[in-house]
């Protein structure tokens, strides 16, 4: 997939604003019965965001997606992002998948496969966590890929993969070799089909459901179905999570937006007493500190997103931009539900889905402690070489 050029004359901001209001005005509404899984909701909003032109903007062109490069996708995130179920009902979320199928599948299966995922007519998943094992240590995962012939038998358990029982494909990170980590993973694209494969059980996540536990009871793929060579698992992991991390960032600075937005307009049209909600200071403090935590989000956030784009390290920026864009959701959030009283705890208000995410981003792809200190001991390390005075 190529990032150098994009095909679309469309500027990129009028495109951002065609997003933002398919989001609002689509989405945003459908978000009750897209979180339950209506599949007529699902098909609908994906011909209408095809008819918008919109449907999977960084995708490849040839397979009928967007073609934007990756800057001018992150220029978009945002917005789409506005909603949890945005990148889904716009079809940008095999991203990721199409991404590392596009540099690293074997022909064959990339002939089969991308088109496909572009499309939306077949669905992947991702599966890395497994129970039991920290999510942070994944020299620690214990299912296991061994070759037999031309084959491979995969064996196992996952669970936390996002949107797995509608999936067609699940991508299984495997160890598949002793000895030092960065040598003994490999991925594997797994049919769902596949004799030996099973979803077990939905777990929710405060109270929402979309992520499943697997299993793989010697499950048999052909050598056409690894991705990249045999070893380099978590390197391409590792290539995937970069993008994930800002892309998750980026959503969550939308969704930080709208609690704003949700929580000013409470306060302005509220009446209490002889004034109005966005007349008392405390309000007027939330507004502030909620605004403030958004915009250093997104400006860190950018910041790393023109760094990933560019394919140069962002390790450092990357972590910052996760931690600063969970924080701000779940301080706008918060604010939001306090300024609406009762009523903000009601899924109605949209404010209760907003906080499932804000409370989750801070666990989600790495706890936010995991890159306090990863990206305290990076930035001691180089202030130590750095000339003071």
């Amino acid at each position: 997939m190529s990032d150098e050029i994009s095909p679309s004359p469309e500027p990129v901001e009028t495109l951002s604003d065609r997003v933002r209001k398919f989001v609002d005005q689509q989405v945003i509404p459908a978000e009750p019965q897209l979180a339950a899984g209506n599949s007529d909701t699902w098909s609908g909003l994906r011909e209408r965001a095809v008819a918008a032109g919109l449907w999977a903007l960084p995708l490849p062109a040839e397979h009928g997606g967007g073609g934007l490069d990756t800057a001018g996708y992150f220029a978009v995130a945002e917005q789409e992002g506005r909603s949890d179920f945005g990148p889904d009902a716009l079809g940008s979320s095999a991203l990721p998948t199409v991404r590392m199928l596009d540099r690293h599948g074997h022909p064959e299966l990339c002939a089969e496969l991308v088109p496909a995922l572009v499309s939306g007519t077949a669905r992947a998943a991702y599966a890395m966590t497994e129970p039991g094992v920290p999510g942070s240590d994944p020299s620690a995962l214990r299912t296991v890929a061994t070759p037999d012939g031309d084959r491979w038998r995969i064996t196992g358990r996952k669970w936390f993969t996002s949107g797995a029982a509608r999936a067609d494909y699940v991508l299984v990170v495997a160890r598949t070799a002793e000895g030092p980590a960065r040598e003994a993973f490999s991925i594997f694209v797994v049919p769902t089909s596949a004799p030996g494969f099973r979803v077990v059980r939905e777990l929710d996540v405060l109270g929402a459901g979309g992520q499943y536990e697997l299993t793989f009871d010697d499950v048999v793929v052909s050598s056409t179905q690894l991705v990249g060579a045999v070893g380099s698992g978590l390197r391409l992991a590792g290539q995937r999570l970069a993008l994930g991390r800002t892309l998750r960032a980026l959503r969550w600075v939308g969704q930080a937006q709208r609690a704003v937005e949700l929580l000013a307009e409470r306060a302005n049209r509220r009446r209490i007493g002889d004034g109005m909600l966005a007349d008392r200071q405390l309000v007027q403090q939330m507004v502030f500190d909620s605004e403030v935590a958004v915009r250093s989000a997104r400006l860190l956030t950018e910041r790393a997103a023109q760094l990933v784009a560019a394919d140069e390290p962002a390790q450092v920026e990357v972590s910052i931009a996760k931690v600063a864009a969970a924080r701000a959701l779940g301080t706008a959030v918060d604010a939001a539900i306090q300024v609406h009283g009762a009523e903000g705890l009601t899924e109605a208000s949209g404010l209760p889905g907003l906080l499932r995410v804000a409370r989750s981003a801070r666990i989600l792809d790495g706890p936010d402690e995991f890159h306090v200190t990863a990206t305290a001991r990076r930035l001691l390390r180089g202030y130590a070489t750095t000339p003071t005075g």
